[in-house]
């Protein structure tokens, strides 16, 4: 069995791993209450899968002898690590359960799309082509990845909100403001208007709920968007370096401006219009629908490009 067999077969369990988790979170969001025993389950499943990744990242890195990014299989096993990592963060920080409900199924899907979908040709490690034998290849889609993953999670909180409000306008200054961890405030939500129908008290609750959303969709986009920047800036100068020219309006390159721009416009509403709510979760929303189905993927197969797999053409 030579490595890039135990490499996949590593790579598969991993998704056998996080759908254990996925169904540990779901049943516990199910049944509104904090259940320990189903939290760690889905917890410790999610750090064994992350530290599989990472494992089969770094011998990827050793073997070949350069840094794991080369191709989209490579790319979606860094992306699903990147989730992982920033889903553990982020709940170790909030105690909150809601985020690995959202975020782990994500990477299962990401996860199981570079294993059951792509060819084992597309999945095999190669050497590099000269264009990409740069030390610009780390730092470039290290950075454009780690942004990916970050925007992804606060996108997916603006779905959320948009959900749950029924894309309607909420009004945040009828609650004051609160530290209740988001998963409390969700539990409190559901409690009073599914089991006890006391109405002012639901809609209480589902406002706490929504501008937690609100808040951690802002905070976790406003660390992405860094990374998105620098990524970009770092694209430009190994084009320049590779093919002599900064910007090549390479279908890649166009719609990573147009992600940028949805996101600057998103902090640009909140820090100085001072809009929340509705109006910012749909720009966060659009966001999602951008980098997963056309910068990423639409592009990266469809497109003809520099960054193009060509998978379908």
């Amino acid at each position: 069995m030579d490595w890039n067999t135990i490499q996949n077969s590593l790579s598969n369990f991993v998704f056998a791993i996080l759908l254990i988790a996925v169904i540990s979170y779901w049943v516990n969001l199910s049944l509104f209450s904090e259940n320990s025993i189903l939290s760690n389950i889905g917890k410790l499943f999610a750090i064994i899968a992350n530290s599989l990744l990472f494992f089969i990242l770094c011998s990827r890195w050793i073997i070949e002898g350069y840094f794991p990014l080369s191709n989209l299989y490579e790319s979606l096993l860094f992306l699903t690590w990147t989730l992982l990592t920033l889903y553990l963060y982020v709940e170790s920080q909030t105690k909150t359960k809601l985020i690995g409900a959202i975020l782990i199924p994500v990477a299962l899907l990401i996860n199981g799309f570079s294993n059951l979908t792509l060819s084992p040709e597309m999945q095999k490690a190669s050497p590099l082509v000269p264009a990409l034998q740069s030390n610009w290849l780390m730092m470039h889609v290290s950075m454009m990845l780690l942004s990916y993953g970050t925007l992804i999670m606060g996108s997916l909180l603006c779905l959320l909100f948009l959900v749950i409000s029924q894309y309607q306008e909420v009004d945040f200054k009828q609650i004051d403001k609160t530290s209740t961890p988001l998963y409390n405030i969700m539990l409190d939500y559901y409690e009073t208007n599914l089991l006890t129908s006391k109405k002012k008290s639901s809609e209480l609750g589902k406002l706490k709920l929504l501008q937690s959303l609100d808040n951690w969709s802002y905070r976790i986009i406003g660390l992405g968007f860094p990374f998105l920047t620098v990524g970009i800036i770092a694209g430009g100068v190994w084009a320049n370096e590779a093919w002599g020219s900064y910007w090549s309006w390479d279908p890649k390159e166009t719609w990573a401006l147009i992600t940028w721009l949805v996101f600057a416009t998103y902090l640009h509403a909140r820090l100085t219009k001072g809009w929340e709510g509705r109006r910012t979760a749909l720009l966060g929303g659009l966001g999602f629908f951008v980098i997963i189905w056309i910068c990423y993927l639409g592009v990266n197969f469809l497109g003809k490009g520099l960054h193009s797999y060509g998978w379908f053409l």
